[in-house]
């Protein structure tokens, strides 16, 4: 019998609108959707992360602390995940967390007891694709203002939204699970 399959969410801009160095939970609001796509989830037995790069750490610019309550904030808002993965390096600390290096979406998945092939990361810029791929996981690219259009050409998948993108997810495990054909590397 296989694990239950994964979802492993970016956090900034994929499930709450990004505010850079958020150190307040006071200003965490959740994306649209985020509340619905999540329950979704939940009724069909997914596994829960969160794959976050706060690189304000290694900046100086937050504690671990604030990201830690950052983190509460999301939880109380959006309900309990089963796992977070936070990278705390800066872009030049050559760390193999740090997304689009795989590390935290491997960790995750080990931490999960799923096999990364069972893990579908959502995110909402290119560095969340590859690091879901370069893990052996599916991608789906929900994209914000901020995602960039080669982004969007290379992306696997691209949902309008994240309700869309838990929707696709759902579905495709579905036909997984009834052991109908799907096409490799695509989460529908």
């Amino acid at each position: 019998m296989n694990p239950a399959p994964a979802v492993l969410f970016d956090r900034d801009g994929t499930l709450v609108e990004d505010v850079p160095y958020n150190g307040d939970p006071e200003r965490v609001r959740p994306m649209p959707g985020a509340v619905e796509a999540l329950a979704l989830l939940r009724r069909h037995g997914f596994a829960l992360g969160v794959v976050s790069n706060q690189s304000g750490i290694a900046r100086g610019l937050l504690t671990h602390g604030q990201v830690d309550a950052v983190n509460a904030r999301v939880e109380k808002l959006l309900g309990p995940f089963d796992v977070w993965e936070i990278c705390p390096h800066g872009p030049a600390d050559g760390c193999p967390c740090r997304k689009p290096a795989p590390g935290l979406v491997r960790s995750a998945a080990e931490r999960l007891g799923v096999p990364a092939g069972r893990c579908v990361v959502i995110g909402d810029i290119g560095a969340d694709v590859e690091a879901a791929l370069g893990a052996g996981a599916r991608a789906v690219l929900v994209p914000t203002p901020v995602t960039r259009a080669e982004e969007v050409d290379a992306a696997p998948v691209v949902a309008p939204d994240l309700l869309s993108a838990v929707r696709l997810v759902v579905a495709y495990f579905d036909l997984d699970r009834r052991g109908q054909t799907v096409e490799a590397g695509r989460p529908a």
